[in-house]
């Protein structure tokens, strides 16, 4: 148990902030709430009205979401493996070459469909 002690005391001064935090902001923060304030702001642009049933996002914004996430998928594996390579040997490098080689194929899919161009 002594090895997650420092784990869960970070985690409870991170917890702790955070409830610190919001509760502070609901306690101090001003309360004088009018129609302007109330209105998302879209960059000095007056807010169009969404339709009853919400906006619809073009596929290609999903893809690029979607694509982003498998990137960073990517790079999470990559610090460890980077960090204890001499220690995996050759079996670490074949693995990383087969996970790298899957993840460019999902990237050359996506660019042979179409998917970064942003019409």
């Amino acid at each position: 148990m002594n090895a997650y002690a420092p784990i869960l005391v970070l985690g409870a001064l991170g917890a702790g902030f955070a409830i610190f935090s919001v509760v502070m902001a609901t306690l101090i923060g001003p309360k004088r709430y009018n129609r302007a304030k109330q209105e998302a702001y879209e960059c000095g642009i007056e807010p169009t009205p969404t339709p009853a049933g919400g906006g619809r996002f073009p596929i290609k914004y999903y893809l690029t979401a979607m694509l982003f996430i498998v990137f960073d998928i990517e790079i999470v594996f990559l610090y460890p493996w980077a960090v204890s390579f001499d220690a995996l040997g050759i079996f670490g490098l074949v693995e990383m070459l087969l996970f790298v080689l899957t993840v460019f194929v999902a990237y050359a899919y996506v660019w042979r469909r179409g998917g970064l161009e942003w019409d």
